[in-house]
C-alpha cells in the first residue's frame, strides 16, 4: 500500500451570513490512484474517531 504525507485544511465558508468551519483531509494523487485505494469519487463514507488509538477511520457507508 502506498503512503504519503498530507494535511488537514480548514476552509471557512459563509452560509446565510454565518461563518462555518469546513475541514478537509487531502488524499495525495499517488495514493488515490493506486489500485489498492478502496474509494471512488463521490462515494458516501463513514468517518469516526478511535479515541483509544488516536486514529481517524474512514470506511465506505453501507
Amino acid at each position: 500500500m502506498l503512503e504519503s504525507e498530507s494535511k488537514l485544511v480548514n476552509r471557512p465558508t459563509q452560509t446565510a451570513g454565518k461563518l462555518y468551519d469546513k475541514f478537509y483531509v487531502y488524499v495525495p494523487t499517488e495514493v488515490a490512484k493506486d489500485s489498492a485505494f478502496p474509494f471512488k469519487a463521490n462515494e458516501k463514507l463513514k468517518v469516526r474517531i478511535d479515541v483509544e488509538n488516536k486514529r481517524l477511520i474512514i470506511e465506505k457507508l453501507e
